[in-house]
């Protein structure tokens, strides 16, 4: 999540809890989506994992990955390209982990799409967004806020339906949560959750 410090400073230690709870449940080989500077990389249980392949368009944030990598015993391969084209066969994938990315990936839908593509059918999508409210009041307002937030805040939307796109992409959800982080509610509700492919889509 690209966002300005100031504004978003009081959400960072839930933030970090929300990475604790969710990371350490990859498997095997994983993909991660929007890598940035590898926050997610200290949350790794390495006796459960292969590889991780991480992906993220924003090549100036791989060598602070690559610092935080030389602090695991993870092997990591960083690509600089977008999750809506993932170079990666069908059915590839044990875990696809996904934290913060999708409020700024230009096409949610169609990354989605490739995320499903890419994971072997018994496979699992790990999941932790911050998205739309179901306040309407809270909602409204983070419809009005996403025109300007997104050019401040690096394409971030802070109205986008999290589980709609996973199940609009062909994922059925098997465990969500959801509630309010500490800070301000247009930027606190979230969602973190497993899904795996739904075999109808």
């Amino acid at each position: 999540m690209s966002l300005p410090h100031g504004s978003v400073q009081p959400l960072y230690p839930a933030v970090k809890r929300e990475r604790a709870r969710l990371v350490p449940r990859a498997r095997g080989r994983v993909l991660e989506i929007g890598i940035g500077t590898g926050r997610n990389l200290p949350h790794y249980n390495p006796s459960n994992v292969d590889t991780i392949v991480g992906l993220d368009p924003a090549a100036e944030m791989h060598p602070r990955a690559r610092r935080r990598l030389s602090e695991t015993r993870l092997s990591v391969s960083l690509m600089a390209v977008s999750a809506e084209q993932i170079p990666a066969e069908d059915d590839h994938f044990d875990t696809v982990l996904v934290t913060y990315s999708l409020c700024s990936i230009p096409d949610p839908c169609l990354a989605l799409r490739e995320m499903r593509r890419v994971l072997k059918p018994n496979g699992t999508m790990l999941f932790c967004e911050h998205g739309r409210s179901p306040e309407p009041p809270v909602a409204r307002w983070q419809q009005r806020l996403t025109p300007a937030w997104r050019h401040i805040a690096g394409g971030c939307h802070l109205d986008r339906d999290v589980p709609a796109l996973l199940t609009d992409a062909g994922f059925s959800i098997d465990t969500l949560d959801t509630g309010y982080i500490q800070g301000p509610k247009p930027l606190a509700w979230h969602f973190r959750g497993l899904a795996s492919k739904n075999p109808a889509k």
